[in-house]
């Protein structure tokens, strides 16, 4: 049989293969496994940023009522593992290696049935299914790895799809408008089967009502659907009151840093309220609980203080922007110094002229990927920006070193934020989470 080691090689080495759009391979290779997808129940999320906050929020209100929960979202921060879950807890090495033998041995039958292969994502969403089957869980919450229509989760109909906040990312793959990706990460929606979105831009929320209608999907607004009024705010977490068209809640507590994650808590609690369609009633406490419980590292996370270190995988313009909004919110008249690290297929230049302006030194570094802009080509493109006071910049490809020089830049009482990047920020977090 595989080791893990072995089986984590067998998957990457799927990836030189890249994304491929379309629904054939994965279908074809679940198809062999003997469709370990089917009678899952699941809840499809969708989006450009706040997918797996939401995700962790509803895996966790789940749990917190008592049924057992797998949760399937990507990409992971430190472990390969990270990204199967049931209750909480990583897949095992040993189960990770004991179903890629089986998909290896599928993958062999496709090669030679003329099939082609498959890519790295969709032999992971196939690993995700068969553990995901045999561990009997009661719900899926399941992730989208980008779009949506042709995303290789997109082979099953959910109980309920959602659709978290739209802006631009994936051009490239999805379309240079906000019309084009909606459109795509509209794919999730089935017939039939009610939708619930988070807040929307006007042209992306116009693509959401126009495919409900079209498939007479039930659609729920959480811009209507419900209200929040927060109360209470710190590095420690947020209290707010929620009212619903079902329910009032009186302050409910999140960990989770940012005004966006008050839209992310509403979305979550209003999709699984819309489970009630197939009998299944949360309770207050379920909902409480579960929201406080909620943890999702790498988005807004205090690693240590004294000075402050805070960590963001916000890696296209919007995410970037809520990051800034949140600094400036909750660490109002900080020293800020900025270690960046950003893909090379990003939109990295609108990501600098939101951030930089905002921090009084920058260390730019290259994330631990293949598709990684050069620390040199960052700092570049930083020193080309029109501002009106450049910050003092250092450059290195080695995030060690990245660290150790924002560290020596850093007063107790400053701020050192790491961004750009979900690769980078988990780099950074396996390195300084045992600083405190």
């Amino acid at each position: 049989m595989l080791s893990y080691r072995e089986a984590l090689e067998f998957i990457e080495g799927v990836g030189k293969f890249g994304i491929k759009l379309g629904l054939q391979n994965i279908i074809r290779l679940l198809e062999l496994l003997g469709n370990p997808q089917e009678g899952l129940k699941i809840i499809h999320v969708a989006g450009t940023n706040g997918k797996g906050s939401t995700c962790a929020m509803i895996d966790s209100i789940l749990r917190t009522a008592g049924y057992r929960v797998g949760l399937y979202t990507s990409p992971y921060l430190e472990v390969f593992n990270e990204r199967i879950r049931v209750d909480g807890s990583n897949i095992p090495d040993d189960d990770v290696a004991r179903l890629t033998e089986k998909i290896k041995e599928a993958v062999k039958e496709m090669e030679a049935r003329g099939w082609g292969v498959p890519t790295e994502f969709e032999v992971v969403t196939a690993l995700g299914f068969l553990y995901f089957q045999e561990q009997n869980v009661d719900f899926l919450v399941l992730e989208v790895g980008m779009g949506g229509r042709y995303d290789a989760t997109n082979v099953i109909t959910p109980l309920v799809s959602v659709i978290t906040p739209i802006s631009y990312d994936h051009q490239q793959y999805l379309g240079n408008t906000l019309r084009e990706i909606a459109g795509e990460k509209c794919g999730i929606i089935k017939q039939g089967v009610v939708a619930v979105t988070a807040p929307q831009m006007p042209e992306a929320m116009m693509v959401i009502e126009d495919t409900c209608r079209k498939l007479n999907s039930p659609l729920v607004k959480v811009e209507q659907e419900a209200r929040y009024r927060l109360l209470d705010w710190g590095v420690e977490g947020q209290i707010f009151d929620l009212k619903t068209s079902k329910n009032e809640y009186d302050r409910l507590q999140i960990k989770l840093l940012g005004d966006h994650q008050l839209d992310n808590a509403a979305t979550a609690v209003v999709a699984v309220e819309a489970l009630e369609r197939y009998g299944i009633n949360l309770s207050h406490d379920a909902v409480r609980m579960g929201l406080l419980r909620a943890r999702w590292p790498g988005r807004l996370e205090i690693l240590k203080t004294n000075p402050y270190v805070l960590i963001d995988g916000a890696h296209n313009p919007s995410g970037i922007r809520v990051l800034k909004d949140a600094i400036l919110k909750y660490f109002p008249g900080k020293k800020v110094i900025l270690v960046i690290g950003i893909l090379e297929d990003k939109d990295y230049v609108s990501m600098l002229e939101e951030i930089v302006p905002i921090a009084e030194a920058v260390v730019a570094t290259k994330p631990d990927s293949p598709r990684a802009l050069s620390a040199s080509a960052l700092e570049a493109s930083i020193r080309s920006l029109s501002l009106r006071k450049m910050p003092k910049i250092f450059s290195s490809d080695n995030i060690e070193e990245a660290i150790d020089a924002a560290f020596n830049m850093a007063g107790a009482d400053d701020l050192i934020v790491f961004a750009g990047s979900l690769y980078l920020v988990g780099t950074v977090r396996s390195l300084l989470k045992n600083l405190n």
